[in-house]
């Protein structure tokens, strides 16, 4: 599917969100970084994990606003909120207040992912829904090769400069979402008043996710996918602690030199680069093949990555690693929002979105631990281990979809 034949509204939002993510990539992956030197790792990776819980029920609120309240007024409102929320934080200019407004910022990503997720399934068809996944996650990519490039130098020299742009830029989106898009939600009329209060509306939302949980193909999708997030949750956590510390100051062709921020960004952009060329044509070549061959290779690809970074600390060895690691990446990034779309009822999409971003959520919850574990068993030990949880990942799907195959056979 061209994008000129696009939806008006992916059109905006393919623009608008592109910028939003260089400018979040410039200083998102030093953020592990910058907190660990200010509360040391102990502490910042307890602080990180904190964060993320609220994601976890920002997340089940998002996407239950989003099929009640509709798609555009959820993405407007997190846009927005994320553009607050950084500029405060490039005001205060300080670890602690950095922290709340980094917390602040996931929580309004939290409500923005399904919301935007769910809005691609009501204007795109079945067929041609991995193309136009495919075609954002490579814009995301994109983001991923300039901004941590440019960040090595923004964020170190010019980080109140560079927090007040990005939130300008999140605040530019809200107002090109409210503006000039259009409402998408199917019509949905609750059988009865519902509460706006945020608690009640949380305690009906865990009822709601019973409903979604008894589902034990995506139950068993969840799972899985919180297990491998441990895995590629660790390119902004783990593995940018690791490369300060382990490798610095590498210098190449015998004039340039790099410093252990430089080298974690020039790796960073490594993963953005291959996924931003190769995501769409890889995309449509895994579409040929079975799912569960492919979801299962890419988490053994995962596995084999961790088990590179913690043998070769080295920058070949690190660039072997990523490549790796951006293939597993590259095989299920456009395939991923089809198989939830599939299985998902037409009016629960939204909450089938969220659910299934729990993967992220959670695993982005419990990810950070591997900081400190780290400083108790080593990086060696911590990789591997990173490497056996990715392997028992892909076990959980072959049982996924064999349950998923023989209820298709049953045709339930």
């Amino acid at each position: 599917m061209r994008i000129r034949d696009w939806d008006k509204n992916l059109k905006i939002r393919l623009v608008g969100e592109a910028l939003m993510n260089v400018t979040f990539w410039m200083f998102f992956p030093f953020l592990t970084i910058y907190f660990s030197e200010a509360f040391g790792k102990g502490t910042a990776g307890l602080l990180l994990i904190g964060s993320q819980i609220f994601s976890v029920l920002a997340n089940l609120l998002g996407g239950y606003y989003a099929d009640r309240y509709g798609r555009k007024k959820m993405m407007v409102i997190s846009s927005f909120g994320q553009g607050i929320a950084f500029i405060v934080f490039a005001l205060t200019n300080t670890p602690s207040v950095g922290i709340v407004c980094f917390t602040v910022a996931s929580i309004f990503g939290s409500f923005y992912y399904p919301a935007s997720q769910a809005m691609v399934a009501d204007v795109v068809s079945e067929k041609d829904r991995s193309d136009v996944f495919s075609v954002f996650y490579t814009s995301i990519n994109i983001a991923v090769v300039i901004g941590p490039l440019l960040g090595g130098i923004f964020f170190t020299y010019y980080r109140v400069e560079l927090l007040l742009v990005s939130g300008a830029v999140c605040l530019l989106l809200s107002f090109l979402l409210w503006k000039f898009t259009r409402e998408t939600t199917p019509i949905h009329v609750p059988s009865e008043k519902v509460n706006r209060q945020w608690y009640n509306v949380l305690k009906e939302q865990f009822s709601s996710y019973k409903i979604i949980i008894k589902d034990r193909v995506f139950l068993l999708f969840i799972i899985a996918g919180i297990l491998v997030a441990q895995t590629f949750m660790q390119l902004d956590l783990l593995i940018p602690v690791f490369i300060k510390e382990t490798i610095n100051n590498v210098t190449l062709f015998q004039n340039f030199s790099f410093n252990g921020e430089q080298i974690f960004g020039f790796i960073l952009s490594e993963n953005g680069l291959l996924v931003a060329i190769f995501t769409v044509s890889i995309t449509r070549w895994m579409v040929k093949y079975n799912e569960k061959r492919v979801f299962i290779l890419s988490c053994f690809c995962y596995a084999l990555s961790m088990y590179f970074f913690a043998l070769l600390p080295n920058l070949w060895g690190l660039i072997l690693a990523m490549a790796i690691f951006s293939l597993g990446e590259l095989m299920v990034a456009g395939i991923q929002q089809t198989f939830i779309s599939k299985i998902a009822p037409e009016h629960m999409r939204g909450q089938y979105f969220a659910a299934a971003s729990l993967r992220y959520t959670i695993g982005r919850t419990i990810a950070p631990i591997t900081i400190p574990l780290a400083s108790f068993i080593g990086y060696f030990q911590t990789f591997n281990l990173l490497a056996l949880i990715a392997l028992l990942s892909a076990g959980i799907y072959v049982i996924m979809f064999n349950k998923f195959h023989l209820q298709q056979r049953r045709g339930i």
